[in-house]
């Protein structure tokens, strides 16, 4: 069991020039009430299945397990989902610092337009150097969980 800690920011300039890979990602969710999501996500040909807890204060850290279950049971699971799956590209651009991993979401259908970063840290003050294409935190605004995603998709805050 572990937690996951981790900032999130919105997107203002290009990053894909430096990102060393990029990975398509669909998911749902089996429970999206905020004290347990249960995610089925499916990256290329893996299925994984993931449970997280709810948010500290600050809305850094919170319980987070997860396992790898065979692509066939994941998209068998996806079935049950809640309506409302989330589709992106994860790009994965390592930090200026050689220490932190960034990944940034480029959201597709009713999230269209939405770009966000995510760097997940040892410690909720541990330092880590922001590139020139970040924006705003969001950290622990609920509206950019992914489990809000689906329910109130980014083409309806406009």
């Amino acid at each position: 069991m572990s937690q996951e800690i981790e900032k999130k920011f919105l997107v203002k300039g290009d990053f894909k020039a430096c990102a060393f890979k990029a990975v398509h990602i669909t998911q749902g969710y089996l429970s999206s009430i905020p004290e347990r999501t249960v995610r089925i996500r499916i990256k290329e040909d893996r299925g994984f299945i993931t449970v997280k807890g709810k948010s500290n204060d600050s809305g850094a850290t919170r319980f987070e397990w997860e396992k790898e279950i065979a692509a066939e049971d994941a998209k068998a699971l996806m079935n049950l989902a809640e309506p409302g799956v989330i589709d992106k590209t994860r790009y994965l651009i390592k930090n200026t610092d050689g220490v932190h991993t960034w990944e940034v979401d480029e959201f597709y259908g009713d999230n269209l337009g939405l770009i966000v970063a995510e760097v997940e840290l040892s410690d909720e003050n541990e330092p880590f150097d922001k590139p020139s294409w970040l924006g705003e935190e969001v950290t622990g605004d609920p509206k950019y969980y992914n489990s809000m995603l689906m329910k109130n998709p980014y083409k309806n805050w406009k």
